[in-house]
């Protein structure tokens, strides 16, 4: 393998054709959206200009755990509740990803979060859905929807949304999750709404192993989850004597995580990202791949999260370079999409002098 190039690594991460798998659409809106939003619909916002809103989110980061980091979602979800914004919000979503070098989307949001501004969990996935579909179009980006569930919510609710999601399977939602508080909300609570989804040909990618333990995530996998939303804590279990069996078993499984550096720094689950579990995994010879999670809570992109893990977490160009390829064979979105996304990225590594892994 030949050395890691050394450019400017700004400039190369956004030139890495990225596959985004991890993104929530109410944690990633544009400043100045936020702040139009909330002005149209008369709501008070932290700040008077955008500015000063992005400043009121850089001041917030570091909530110290998952539960205080996902309480400035409900700004973001209020500002949202009609259908005309929250097609805009999707739209602007697949727009800057595509300007940010990603050759595939995966988007992802809870639509019942919106029922109780009156909007409908149907209004919003048709709302979303349109938004997605008219950035593709516009951008040319591929790009679907991940339909979320609240796992703090009794079964029934989560068994709701599963039912939601089914509605909308054939016209652009992809996958289901739960999300949310995991502490003390374990995915098997929620076994019924995964095999409902599961049963009615979605995907699953369930958040797991973040503010709970590692084993959370081989309870995910085993309830049917192809990928999981961040998973960092199994790293606790490497080197353990039920290691080897439990690898072996992620392997068998074809396990991916979608792991995101900079959003574990500010929900307490990593100190930093020179001490992040991504190197110990990544050495574990785990499938995983670099993701934002929430643009506008942590102030991140895909670049960004890709050249902060190249400059701090000791992975190099080639190991992004596979990393690109691991997520885009994870990818719910079409095999042909999948297909030209694995190009792209193999042609980036070619010109870089990086062989494919």
């Amino acid at each position: 393998m030949p050395e890691d190039p050394a450019p400017d690594d700004a400039a190369l991460a956004r030139s890495l054709p990225k596959v985004l798998l991890h993104e929530h659409l109410d944690g990633g809106l544009r400043p100045a959206t936020l702040l139009a939003l909330l002005r149209s619909r008369g709501m008070a916002a932290p700040a008077d200009d955008v500015a000063g809103l992005t400043r009121w989110f850089a001041d917030r980061v570091h909530a110290g755990s998952l539960e205080e980091f996902l309480k400035g979602f409900a700004l973001t979800v209020a500002a949202m509740a009609e259908p005309a914004a929250l097609e805009q919000v999707a739209f602007e979503a697949v727009e800057d990803a595509a300007a940010d070098g990603c050759v595939l989307a995966e988007l992802r949001i809870a639509p019942l979060l919106f029922e109780p501004f009156g909007v409908s969990g149907d209004t919003a996935l048709q709302a979303l859905l349109a938004g997605l579909a008219r950035g593709s179009g516009a951008t040319g980006l591929p790009a679907g929807l991940i339909v979320c569930a609240m796992r703090h919510l009794p079964p029934a609710e989560t068994e709701r949304a599963a039912a939601l999601a089914l509605r909308w399977r054939d016209a652009g939602v992809l996958a289901f999750d739960l999300a949310g508080a995991e502490r003390g909300h374990p995915p098997g609570d929620h076994a019924r709404a995964l095999l409902m989804a599961r049963d009615g040909g979605l995907a699953l990618t369930l958040h797991a192993g973040e503010s709970d333990a590692g084993e959370r995530v081989l309870e995910a996998v085993r309830l049917g989850a192809a990928r999981i939303g961040h998973g960092v804590r199994l790293a606790d279990l490497i080197g353990t004597p039920s290691w080897p069996a439990l690898s072996a078993e992620l392997a068998a499984h074809g396990t991916h995580l979608e792991v995101c550096p900079t959003s574990n720094l500010h929900t307490g689950a990593a100190a930093s990202l020179a001490t992040h579990p991504i190197r110990a995994l990544w050495a574990a010879g785990v499938s995983l791949s670099v993701h934002s999670d929430n643009r506008l809570m942590s102030l991140v992109t895909p670049s960004s999260e890709v050249q902060a893990v190249v400059a701090q977490a000791g992975l190099g160009w080639a190991d992004q370079l596979r990393m690109q390829r691991l997520a885009a064979q994870a990818s719910f979105l079409p095999a042909a999409a999948r297909q030209q996304a694995l190009q792209r990225i193999d042609g980036w590594g070619r010109q870089q002098g990086l062989a494919p892994g």
